[in-house]
């Protein structure tokens, strides 16, 4: 998909050569004839939003961008991994799943930079969501059945697609432990489970998170994105649920993926009303034959225990401050997942798992 030769090193002044080429290949015959960044939104890494004129042919008026933040790029490498959603991109492989068009991702290795140029999806009218403004159960569905059609994809031997090798397993990153972990809890509602209230950051990291982290390697594993919270999601008119920020993928167990979406995606109300039935949608969905379907048992026993993941990334993060997220966003998902530790009773499905 790259048909750049690199990374520009200054967004406010890309050349209309460089962009006309980035955008041959969905649009052959234009020609770019100006670049105008209407919008940056930095964060751990950089974005903006840049509008275009043509002196040629027809295409996007406008485009999203995405790159290395340098201040930030030692985290990524260690979180989340520096050019996985460029590699996926640059690869072409096909997802089974509503997710923004990609017109060029472009790496420059030697620079540990890159950039992804993506279509703007304002202009389908997508509405980003973020924990504020949870999904319904019926849009949670639709990100439950493309899940389940990403996942059934390259589930099992199907992941051995040599595009595939260069994924990476999920496994465990430091950094965790050196959350301030009282900043959040103090900040959770009376009713949150006590457990949770009370817990040390060792137990949270070494004694929930890092067993059910270490679980996802086993079999069956499949393509995970890795990190489907729903500030990575948006809903289109026609009700689809798309999944944004494809940095985190790897290969794993498909809980990770099912669990952090369902659990922190819908309200503590509407997930205790209606995760079971959304665990069967996502099993229907899958589209495996039957000697390759999980049972029932099996995907609740392993939904229980996913809280893991959820819980100990959101009180992280809601133990930061601003550092990372909006504190009302992060304090948000971090209750979520704190009752659904104590509604599923997650330290006890780990213990089953091994």
């Amino acid at each position: 998909m790259s048909a750049t030769p690199v990374v520009p090193t200054g967004w406010d002044e890309i050349d209309p050569n460089w962009m006309t080429a980035a955008l041959a290949a969905r649009n052959p015959g234009v020609r770019v004839d100006t670049v105008t960044v209407l919008m940056r939104d930095d964060g751990t890494n950089r974005r903006a939003r840049l509008g275009l004129t043509y002196r040629d042919g027809d295409g996007p008026t406008t485009v999203f961008v995405k790159g290395v933040d340098p201040d930030h790029r030692e985290l990524i490498k260690m979180t989340s991994g520096l050019f996985h959603e460029p590699r996926l991109f640059a690869a072409d492989i096909e997802l089974p799943l509503e997710h923004p068009v990609v017109y060029a991702s472009v790496i420059d290795e030697d620079a540990e930079d890159f950039l992804l140029v993506m279509e703007d999806l304002t202009a389908r009218d997508a509405d980003p969501r973020d924990a504020l403004r949870p999904l319904t159960v019926e849009q949670a569905a639709a990100g439950v059945r493309g899940l389940a059609r990403l996942h059934g994809k390259y589930w099992g031997e199907r992941l051995s697609a040599p595009e595939l090798d260069w994924v990476e397993p999920f496994e465990p990153w430091d950094g965790m432990q050196w959350a301030p972990l009282p900043a959040a809890q103090q900040r959770l509602s009376a009713d949150t489970p006590a457990e949770v209230l009370t817990m040390g950051i060792d137990r949270l990291v070494e004694g929930i998170w890092k067993p059910y982290i270490r679980s996802l390697t086993r079999n069956p594993q499949t393509l995970l994105h890795g990190d489907p919270h729903i500030g990575n999601t948006y809903v289109l008119p026609d009700g689809r649920v798309g999944f944004l920020d494809w940095q985190v993928l790897r290969r794993g167990n498909w809980s990770l993926d099912l669990g952090y979406f369902l659990q922190g995606a819908l309200t503590v109300e509407d997930r205790r009303a209606h995760e079971r039935e959304l665990l069967a949608v996502y099993r229907d969905g899958l589209g495996l034959p039957a000697d390759e379907l999980p049972g029932a048992d099996e995907i609740w026993l392993h939904y229980r225990a996913s809280v893991a993941h959820g819980l100990c990334t959101w009180l992280a993060t809601a133990s930061a401050g601003e550092l990372w997220q909006r504190p009302d966003i992060a304090l948000e998902l971090a209750q979520r997942y704190s009752m659904a530790y104590g509604d599923l009773d997650t330290a006890a499905a780990i213990a089953e798992i091994g």
